[in-house]
């Protein structure tokens, strides 16, 4: 368990004020100056040494990442930094919680990062929705240039950083990295190739890391306590504690930090007060947000909540976005809910994703109804495999991900709609309206 000490997230509930003066009094801006002091190499080191990994999804190791930018940068090139806050995945609802009530923690961050990765200027690419939290985020990074820490000789350091913050127009493509330097310069939010990655040619086709927003914030945490304070929390490669975002049939739904690699069902009755009717009542989860695989109930109970330990169940960590479904959930319906989502949201650029998303869910909702025959159930897993994999950015596989789930552990469930449907077999379970 996570003691109270250890939280990096000391205002996640937004008890205390989140402007300059109470940040300060919880340890933030403390002589960040002697941070930038220890030089920049060190502090990719110490990054390296606290073994973070993205937070936003994809789980690369940060500092690794941040070794890939150019020691040297090129007169003409300035490195840059973009923080992704565009936090648009179903579920997951933690990086408003950071801007709303810790917003000084990602703009200290913010300026650590840039520094030790040589960059001149940063933007935070925040969701078009979060109207208060966008508020929230211009206040206080003007009361950081008021105070002299952001800007020229930045907190004091010799150092000059600009930050940006840039609002977005309420498209989730723009959540994955290359789309967002898309809409950044003005363009329409489309995935790039890759390579060259934004490491090459990025943000105007300079050298650029994107990270998450929770990933930059921790990042001031690691540096004052030690990268090895960090590394001692969860198993090996899945180190340092995690914003979980607990949604859907539990007693009391939050976003709260834990220690990685918590057990499932420690976790739910620890923070969330256990299932809604009890234990004998799950009946799958979610674990990383809308676009990793579901997990019925009997795999997920024991199973550490960490990166590997739900890769190992044929789902993914994801945001930590944490969605519990009881038997009282219509699970091909939420499937097919999910379904038309990522058919609403493809950017149409790649033909897999443009065409496959909207024949998916179409078959999705016939197989709600039981409207179908069964040998379509194997042809709508293939079609997820034609997807999968067959574009440029990775919502094509966010699509496929939640039916493949639902076919290789519900199956029987929508072999039984089909054949009521028929006037065969037993009564199909509806969902309570």
């Amino acid at each position: 368990m996570l003691e109270d000490k250890d939280r990096i997230f000391t205002n996640v509930y937004g008890f205390q004020p989140w402007n300059l003066k109470a940040a300060q009094a919880r340890g933030d801006w403390d002589d960040t100056r002697a941070l930038m002091a220890r030089g920049q190499d060190a502090i990719i080191d110490e990054v390296k040494a606290s073994g973070l990994r993205g937070r936003g999804g994809a789980g690369f190791p940060t500092g690794m990442k941040w070794s890939f930018m150019p020691k040297e940068p090129t007169p003409g090139r300035p490195n840059f930094l973009v923080i992704n806050a565009d936090e648009s995945e179903p579920g997951s609802c933690k990086d408003r919680e950071i801007i709303r009530h810790d917003p000084h923690k990602l703009i200290e961050g913010a300026l650590l990062a840039g520094y030790a990765m040589r960059a001149r200027a940063g933007y935070i690419y925040i969701r078009g929705e979060f109207i208060r939290e966008a508020e929230t985020l211009f206040a206080a990074v003007q009361e950081a240039y008021d105070a002299g820490l952001l800007g020229k000789n930045a907190a004091g350091s010799g150092y000059d950083f600009d930050l940006f913050v840039h609002r977005g127009a309420g498209a989730y493509i723009c959540g994955e990295e290359t789309a967002m330097l898309e809409s950044l310069e003005g363009k329409k939010g489309m995935p790039r190739l890759k390579p060259p990655f934004p490491a090459g040619a990025g943000l105007y086709g300079c050298p650029t890391t994107v990270n998450n927003v929770e990933s930059i914030a921790v990042v001031p945490t690691i540096l004052r306590r030690g990268g090895a304070w960090f590394a001692g929390f969860g198993r090996e490669k899945n180190e340092g504690t995690k914003l979980f975002q607990i949604s859907g049939h539990v007693n009391r739904p939050c976003v709260v930090e834990e220690a990685m690699s918590i057990p499932f069902r420690e976790l739910i009755d620890r923070h969330a007060g256990g299932i809604r009717g009890g234990w004998d009542n799950l009946l799958a989860v979610i674990p990383g947000g809308s676009s990793v695989p579901l997990v019925p109930a009997e795999q997920i109970m024991d199973a550490p909540m960490d990166f590997d330990g739900l890769r190992e169940l044929g789902s993914g960590l994801g945001t930590a976005a944490v969605i519990v479904m009881d038997k009282s959930t219509d699970i091909v319906k939420a499937i097919a809910r999910i379904s038309y989502f990522y058919k609403h949201e493809s950017c149409g650029q790649c033909t897999p994703c443009r065409e496959g998303t909207g024949w998916m869910w179409r078959v999705m909702e016939r197989l709600v109804k039981g409207n179908a025959e069964i040998h379509e159930i194997d042809t709508l897993y293939d079609v997820t495999k034609q997807v999968e994999g067959h574009t440029i950015c990775a919502l094509g596989d966010a699509a496929a991900w939640p039916i493949q789930g639902l076919i290789r552990h519900y199956r029987p469930e929508i072999e039984r709609r089909i054949n009521e449907r028929r006037g065969e077999g037993e009564p199909i379970l509806q969902a309570a309206e």
